[in-house]
């Protein structure tokens, strides 16, 4: 099945029907994508790492879980299939999936689903719209960077901090220095690099173009990438797809803080789901590079508002009595697009 998933576009498998040997399964999805080429010509992928991706689900054995799903990247321009991070946005399509496919029975108007997420052990409840005992599509739910509206899919994580690198900040410092950059290395469900927009030279109120067009920033950006690797836990990731590197700037449309994200090599058009939570966490550390400038509601629930170059994700930030994030919510969207069978 073929479905939008927030921000993101990609294809959702059964396990059962996918190859069991790895190499055989992932020579399958670069071909069922058009990897490696830039056009992706070939295959069902859109020519950009958003629209790249793939889901594997299957039922869970794991007790007060329904579903096990695995999220892979496929590189656009290289013969890489990576299950190196996960993705917030594909997840949301993974409660409808689940039920379309008949993993999760229908409990009423809305059906709860808590997927398991293998690529770092942390577990999300997605709640999905079902009227009529079938999933709804259709709602007044909207998301920046995408047309129209939908169907909500609240999405609820608990227990993200050092899912990946072990710990929310893996080298011990709120801040570290890396090429002279003041960085804040954090994991709170997707390893970050945070830096300051103005430390590196731009506004960071540049358009997604603008910044990809910039060689001599993108190659700062992957020095600094390459050193935070092995400080964070993840060894060489020379040909890993993360970590994540955002640089912030004030907020100048109302919300907490402004963002553009490299994922890696190209500019996000928006954010990640699981990269803004850990923007947001960032925004609520005290003396990271993003604190002095974010602009934070009141409150032990805080509405942390991630502006982009497209609009705003939202986070609800929930604190702990000692005040670090104990859940993050955010509301997406997904739509099924197609159903059917693929050649690879």
């Amino acid at each position: 099945m073929w479905m939008r998933g927030g921000t993101s576009k990609g294809g959702y498998f059964l396990e059962k029907d996918l190859p069991t040997d790895r190499d055989t399964r992932d020579n399958f999805l670069l071909a069922a994508m058009g990897s490696p080429d830039m056009r992706q010509i070939d295959g069902m992928g859109g020519a950009d790492p958003l629209t790249s991706k793939v889901a594997v689900v299957q039922k869970s054995e794991r007790e007060g879980v329904d579903v096990d799903y695995l999220f892979l990247q496929v590189v656009v321009d290289k013969p890489i299939v990576s299950d190196a991070q996960n993705c917030g946005n594909i997840l949301a399509g993974v409660g409808p999936f689940a039920i379309e496919r008949g993993l999760v029975a229908v409990a009423g108007a809305q059906t709860p689903v808590v997927i398991h997420m293998e690529n770092t052990g942390q577990t999300a409840t997605a709640l999905v719209e079902t009227p009529n005992e079938q999933v709804s599509y259709e709602g007044t739910a909207n998301i920046d960077g995408v047309p129209g509206t939908a169907s909500p899919v609240e999405i609820i994580f608990e227990g993200n901090a050092g899912a990946t690198c072990g710990a929310l900040l893996p080298t011990g410092n709120v801040v570290d220095m890396i090429d002279g950059i003041e960085v804040t290395l954090i994991d709170n469900g997707m390893p970050g690099v945070v830096m300051r927009a103005a430390d590196m030279g731009i506004t960071g109120r540049e358009t997604r173009e603008e910044l990809d067009a910039d060689t001599a920033l993108k190659a700062r950006i992957e020095s600094i990438r390459l050193q935070a690797g092995p400080l964070m836990n993840l060894g060489d990731v020379s040909k890993k797809p993360i970590p994540k590197m955002t640089m912030v700037s004030p907020p100048t449309a109302g919300g907490c803080i402004s963002t553009r994200t490299f994922i890696p090599h190209r500019c996000h058009s928006s954010i990640g789901v699981l990269g803004a939570v850990s923007v947001a966490s960032t925004c609520l550390l005290e003396g990271s590079v993003a604190a002095s400038m974010a602009v934070i509601p009141a409150g032990d629930q805080k509405s942390i508002s991630i502006e982009h170059s497209i609009g705003e994700t939202t986070i609800i930030a929930r604190l702990n009595a000692q005040g670090a994030v104990a859940s993050a919510g955010v509301v997406r969207t997904a739509r099924k697009l197609f159903d059917g069978f693929l050649f690879g």
